[in-house]
């Protein structure tokens, strides 16, 4: 053997050990990196600077309320969701429909949707009769109408005439918003956009059943949530959507549960069961008057479905209305 090879090992490990050293201790222990870091001046900038071009790269929006710290847990909210885990992507115009209702989803707020239907309603030609500012216009060939979507960010749209939507006008609305972007000019819709932290509670009742509160009208919710829960729960022997009822307001799905996620080796030996299976579940949408919807969880197998199980399977299902 060469007898320069002989040495290679001896300096790797002089190496690591030297390395290993340079603080106290054998790891790089980073703790003490800021103890004696100074807060610097903040940045000044000039006067007489025009303040419309100056603006904060990335606002933090004042906390509503005070943050609980008793016995109650805290849970921390959910992140607005890409793509709920999946690779489905959403396109900026998107259909929905439940019976004979039918209407857009826009990608973007209210605020910016509102100039482009103006817009979409000049190139066509369309004879305004009356404008209003909260984002309705009323034509001689129909209503066109803007308002916040379910989730936030999202804008519906509709067409209608006689409280009936136009196919026709929904098709050019679908091709006027596709050409465009959400870089349109904002205009100021009051009382429109709600964030979503406001529009989904959750409430745990006396009997320990969770649910999910909702201020929208029940079809909207189900229209969206419809939508949602086809392009997410797709993965076998996870999450499924297996049945969707328009007339009842409910869905069907088969969604492996916390608990049987979180069995461990020995529990599934020593179980009648010896794999993980996920077990169906009747999602419910009930109506408690106008803007007012409840989104439950209902155990239909004969597994067990604890209280813990339907709060996460709420959480999932509620960010997809996030």
């Amino acid at each position: 053997m060469n007898s320069a090879l002989k040495w290679m090992p001896l300096v790797a490990l002089a190496a690591l050990a030297t390395a290993g050293c340079a603080r106290e201790g054998f790891y790089d222990d980073r703790n003490i990196d800021y103890v004696k870091a100074q807060r610097s001046a903040p940045l000044v900038l000039p006067q007489g600077r025009n303040e419309q071009r100056y603006r904060d790269a990335m606002p933090v929006p004042e906390a509503q309320g005070s943050l609980r710290t008793g016995g109650e847990r805290f849970r921390a909210p959910s992140p607005t969701r890409l793509a709920s885990g999946s690779t489905v992507e959403r396109d900026f115009v998107e259909r929905r429909e439940i019976g004979n209702d039918r209407w857009l989803v826009i990608g973007s707020d209210p605020g910016m949707v509102w100039p482009q239907l103006q817009d979409f309603s000049h190139a066509r030609g369309l004879q305004v009769q009356a404008s209003d500012d909260r984002g309705v216009l009323e034509t001689a060939q129909g209503r066109l109408s803007v308002r916040q979507g379910l989730r936030a960010g999202d804008s519906e749209v509709r067409c209608d005439q006689n409280g009936r939507p136009v196919v026709a006008c929904l098709d050019a609305l679908e091709q006027h918003f596709s050409a465009r972007t959400a870089t349109a000019s904002a205009a100021s819709l009051a009382g429109q956009q709600i964030a979503s932290e406001d529009r989904l509670r959750f409430e745990q009742l006396s009997g320990g059943e969770w649910v999910v509160r909702i201020p929208l009208d029940i079809d909207r919710v189900w229209a969206e949530l419809s939508h949602q829960l086809e392009a997410d729960f797709t993965v076998e022997e996870r999450r499924e959507l297996l049945e969707q009822n328009p007339q009842q307001h409910d869905f069907l799905i088969s969604y492996m549960t916390a608990s049987e996620r979180g069995r461990g080796m020995l529990q599934i030996v020593l179980s009648p069961d010896v794999r993980q299976m996920p077990q169906e579940i009747r999602l419910v949408l009930e109506s408690e008057g106008p803007e007012r919807t409840t989104l439950r969880a209902v155990n239909e197998s004969e597994r067990r479905f604890t209280e813990e199980d339907a709060r996460e399977l709420l959480e999932r299902v509620a960010g997809l209305l996030r």
